[in-house]
């Protein structure tokens, strides 16, 4: 479904920006794999290592995306490797959980300047690539951003203006054939919720209609579907894979 297509996935060297890369090779996409600091470096090159080893092609690129000029040069690295920009999954994100009445500046502004500045920063550089013949854009929201949740004031404002940010650059851009979605996952395995508390775990779970908690894969194939033709009347959507969580 992405023979040819190149694939520029933030935060994918670990969690479900890897399941994406991994989901997009398998598809015909040529992906560049970013890692925002030296000490991710040996679990990215691991990733295209796995990658090249099955027949793929990737690259591994190390960008702080909170910072503008490195957002600017990860989308260069992509052109520059591959020759075009086809698909951009703004992925990276961290946590920086804290009561309100606790919570520090840094907390707040770190949380803000990855998960929310951080996708304003690869949309414009990305943007300016790809309007020129179109392609998808698709940015990680979280259900957090929907309806909020204690003790993540800062990870919910982040991910509510990502949903903010998606459509109104996909009124923008639609002219452009550049679509542009998020989406908002619930509860879903990985190194983020391994560390959470267990009473957390099963008090979340009985929200949850589906009974259970979602793994990488099934975030990976709706970003599958939103980055192929198959949604190409798609754009300014946000789609949950939360098992109901927030229906």
């Amino acid at each position: 479904m992405l023979r040819n297509k190149v694939a520029v996935i933030t935060g994918s060297s670990s969690g479900i920006g890897k399941e994406i890369a991994l989901n997009f090779v398998k598809n015909g996409a040529k992906v560049v794999i970013n890692y925002p600091f030296e000490g991710s470096k040996s679990e990215a090159e691991k990733v295209v290592a796995q990658i090249q080893e099955a027949g793929g092609e990737a690259i591994a690129v190390m960008a702080d995306v909170s910072q503008f000029e490195q957002a600017q040069a990860l989308m260069k690295v992509a052109v520059d490797t591959f020759g075009s920009l086809d698909i951009l999954v703004n992925n990276a994100g961290i946590t920086r959980d804290m009561l309100l009445l606790r919570m520090t500046e840094e907390e707040f502004d770190r949380v803000i300047n990855i998960n929310l500045k951080g996708v304003f920063n690869c949309m414009k550089h990305g943007s300016r690539i790809m309007m020129k013949k179109g392609g998808s854009i698709i940015n990680m929201s979280s259900v957090v951003g929907l309806h909020g949740n204690i003790g993540q004031c800062n990870y919910a404002a982040s991910k509510a203006g990502v949903i903010g940010m998606t459509k109104s650059a996909a009124r923008e851009f639609a002219s452009k054939n550049l679509r542009i979605n998020a989406i908002a996952p619930g509860f879903i395995v990985s190194n983020m919720t391994d560390k959470l508390p267990e009473a957390i775990k099963e008090n979340t779970l009985k929200g949850i209609p589906i009974n259970r908690f979602g793994n990488v894969e099934e975030v990976a194939n709706v970003a599958l579907f939103l980055a192929s033709d198959l949604s190409s009347y798609v754009t300014g959507e946000v789609i949950k894979v939360d098992g109901g969580m927030a229906m």
